[in-house]
């Protein structure tokens, strides 16, 4: 098993904190330092048993770390790794827990000192819950980590962020970048899109009076879940998966069309088809 002696945490929340706490379980890191803004936070991380220790300063946190995990917003991720690489010990790995890769990859890649490696990566699990309180050493168990690597990634880091992972509990399927990307569009960005929408939506409509959605039960709770998630998060991924998002957008519109028109038209054997395909899809997957 790979074990790293000093982890260092930039972003110590549901997804920096997790890996942190599982990570020390296991026996897999010596030492892990948490460096953040929000010196509350961090304090909560040291008190939880997440951290050893923390620091509000970036270069002095990765100091001597063998592996560094980014767990910030995307749109940061390239901004807290420029700010670190002047910082980063010989040999040390960088990898982050970022939504959008292609964005990430391409900007970090060149900012890494020779001799200091970054691999792209994304646990796809998550709660609509943040901070260090929400974090949980069994969060990765059972899920997927997506990891992308390129032709620059050095082979003996990519190797050794798959493991820890797979230590996490994770399976790791390797993917390149951009295909990364438009798989997540479709199975966690327009989820949430529409989830925000729907909340803004039912807030919004004002034909009856009053507020509609003090009158919301299982379903709509259950169907929006997602929508109390970190608007900044979501905000990034929005802007820096574009092209991907707005593509499934459109094809997601086509099918809200279909449903519409099967509805117009009183199509009660269309409706019964249209709502069993997606029963048998949504049943095969649980």
């Amino acid at each position: 098993m790979v074990v790293f002696n000093r982890m260092a945490v930039i972003g110590v929340g549901l997804i920096g904190g997790s890996l942190a706490r599982i990570l020390r379980e296991k026996g897999a890191v010596k030492e892990v330092v948490g460096i953040g803004r929000g010196e509350e936070n961090l304090k909560r991380g040291v008190e939880l048993g997440v951290l050893d220790r923390y620091t509000t300063d970036a270069g002095e946190g990765v100091a001597g770390a063998d592996l560094v995990f980014v767990a910030t917003p995307v749109c940061s991720i390239p901004k807290v790794v420029a700010e670190i690489a002047p910082f980063l010990a010989p040999g040390c790995i960088v990898t982050d827990g970022g939504s959008v890769k292609e964005f990430v990859v391409e900007a970090c890649e060149p900012l890494m000192p020779e001799g200091t490696f970054f691999v792209g990566g994304h646990p796809i699990a998550g709660t609509e819950h943040s901070g260090v309180e929400a974090s949980f050493s069994t969060l990765y168990q059972g899920k997927r980590c997506i990891v992308t690597p390129t032709a620059r990634t050095d082979a003996a880091a990519l190797d050794k962020v798959v493991e820890l992972w797979k230590i996490a509990g994770s399976s790791v399927p390797l993917m390149d970048p951009v295909q990364h990307d438009r798989v997540v569009a479709a199975i966690s960005h327009l989820p949430h899109m529409v989830a925000y929408s729907l909340v803004n939506a039912v807030d919004g409509y004002d034909r009856f009076g009053g507020d509609l959605l003090s009158f919301s039960a299982g379903g709509f709770r259950d169907f929006t879940r997602i929508a109390s998630s970190d608007p900044v998060m979501w905000r990034d991924i929005a802007l820096t998966n574009r092209d991907a998002i707005l593509e499934m957008m459109d094809f997601f519109s086509g099918y809200l069309e279909t449903l519409r028109g099967l509805v117009s038209k009183g199509d009660g054997e269309g409706l019964r088809t249209f709502f069993l395909n997606s029963k048998e899809k949504r049943d095969a997957i649980l």
